[in-house]
């Protein structure tokens, strides 16, 4: 079976075949960096992270560039809120969002370009548009003209007649209320630079097709972003670079949201759960587990019960590489995946099915503990491990060694604590003081700690 993936274009899922062969190119619209990352913002990062890892485990060479929108009405308008630089929201927001990436495991992108550093280009699109009869400046601002680019809302399947194209203050002189800002006319005490239509800033749709144009060309394989993003930005992206003369997205991938008592999770909304906040309560290979393993074109309903779940699910996972180490020593992780986990990931990245096969191999490897197979157990580890590791989720990975950076110190001091009452536990069995010893490991459960009896010693573990 071939990797297909969903076009958002064509509305199908399509055999994925690069453009240029053995490499992938992918351009991610990334943060717009008014505030921090809730944990929304972070399931797109997440869920491209598993598609750039899983086109690494095909062999692909990959170049995976995510913007950063650093120039914006939204940034302008909290450092105003806030009394501080724009630049300084900015800024901020954005060291946030990449500690939650890294927090959570992303891989680092091949190039993470901000608006504010590719004005020059900008400038040059605009050129371009305006000498192909595309667009046309108007009191300080720079307009595409939409009715000159036939396919206009292709992408989003709307009519042009009921268009109702989103306008922001002093977009003055359209000739069309359908035409859309590439650039905006300087205001007082905003930022602004010089162009030959005189000093503005950029619109939100221009970056990424100046950016996107730099760092891959007029053709790549992959544009994504969330579900929110199709109007009007990409559908304004498709009609820049198109009408400038560039080939742009082979594929279109759009990744569904985070709710919250069934709105999408958004900071207007006021129901963010902060990256930064979740950390300090989940761990966060959890919280990985929890945001990427749904496919990524279903919605996910955030509940503290639908994360305990997961908790419980990836428990399951990790007693099982913890017990099976006990027993074989470090394995490593197989060469390669199951066939069933490759074909669920070249199935447009069917991560849902893809976790039920590493399930599956848990469980044959528990039985293979059980049977004292030690053969079977270090293999279905390593078949295993190979699996999570495609993931970003292998618990013996380097970068969770410290468990994710959370609760290490307390982790210790509780290490300790239960070896103390274990050994007294341990001390009343061999006196064969058995009604004691059955009272401790009771009172250990109702505190939420499983005891397990191994030849080696009693092990606890995190009941959850």
């Amino acid at each position: 079976m071939s990797l297909r993936l969903y076009d958002t274009m064509t509305r199908q899922v399509r055999d994925f075949v690069p453009l240029v062969p053995g490499c992938v190119s992918i351009y991610l619209c990334g943060a717009t960096v008014q505030a921090p990352p809730h944990i929304g913002h972070i399931r797109s990062g997440l869920n491209f992270d598993v598609m750039q890892r899983w086109f690494r485990y095909r062999g692909y060479d990959v170049t995976f560039v995510r913007n950063v929108t650093d120039i914006d009405d939204k940034v302008i308008a909290k450092g105003r809120e806030q009394s501080t630089e724009w630049w300084k929201i900015a800024y901020a927001n954005e060291r946030a969002f990449n500690e939650g990436y890294t927090a959570l495991g992303c891989l680092p992108p091949s190039a993470e370009p901000r608006a504010t550093g590719h004005v020059p280009e900008m400038i040059e699109m605009m050129r371009g548009l305006i000498e192909r009869g595309h667009a046309y400046a108007a009191d300080g601002n720079v307009y595409f003209a939409v009715t000159t680019f036939s396919d206009y809302l292709e992408l989003s399947n709307q009519e042009l007649e009921n268009l109702r194209q989103p306008s922001g203050d002093n977009e003055t002189g359209k000739r069309d209320p359908r035409d859309f800002a590439m650039w905006k006319a300087a205001k007082p005490g905003e930022p602004s630079w010089e162009t030959p239509w005189g000093r503005g800033r950029p619109g939100w749709h221009l970056e990424c097709s100046a950016m996107a144009h730099k760092y891959l060309g007029r053709a790549f394989d992959v544009h994504g972003g969330g579900l929110d993003l199709i109007f009007p930005h990409h559908e304004n992206e498709i009609a820049q670079s198109k009408a400038y003369g560039d080939e742009f997205a082979n594929f279109w991938v759009h990744n569904a949201w985070v709710t919250l008592a069934g709105e999408k999770m958004s900071k207007s909304l006021g129901n963010s759960v902060l990256v930064s906040e979740m950390v300090k309560r989940w761990r966060p290979i959890v919280l990985r587990y929890y945001l990427a393993g749904p496919h990524y074109r279903s919605m996910i309903e955030y509940s503290e019960e639908s994360l305990r779940e997961a908790e419980t699910g990836f428990a399951r996972i990790e007693g099982f590489i913890e017990r099976a180490v006990e027993r074989c020593g470090p394995v490593d992780a197989a060469p390669e995946v199951p066939p069933a986990f490759a074909e669920a990931m070249d199935d447009d990245l069917g991560v849902p099915q893809a976790l039920a096969v590493v399930h599956t191999a848990v469980r044959q490897g528990n039985s293979a503990l059980g049977a004292d197979d030690k053969e079977s157990t270090a293999a279905r580890l390593a078949e295993v491990r190979a699996m999570l590791g495609v993931l970003g989720l292998d618990p013996l990975d380097e970068q969770w060694a410290d468990g994710g950076g959370q609760g290490e110190e307390l982790t210790g001091v509780v290490d300790s604590l239960v070896r103390l009452v274990l050994d007294q536990r341990q001390a009343a069995r061999g006196r064969k003081d058995f009604a004691t010893a059955d009272a401790i490991r009771d009172q250990l459960g109702a505190a939420g700690l499983a005891i397990e009896d191994t030849p080696s010693g009693p092990r606890w573990t995190i009941n959850p």
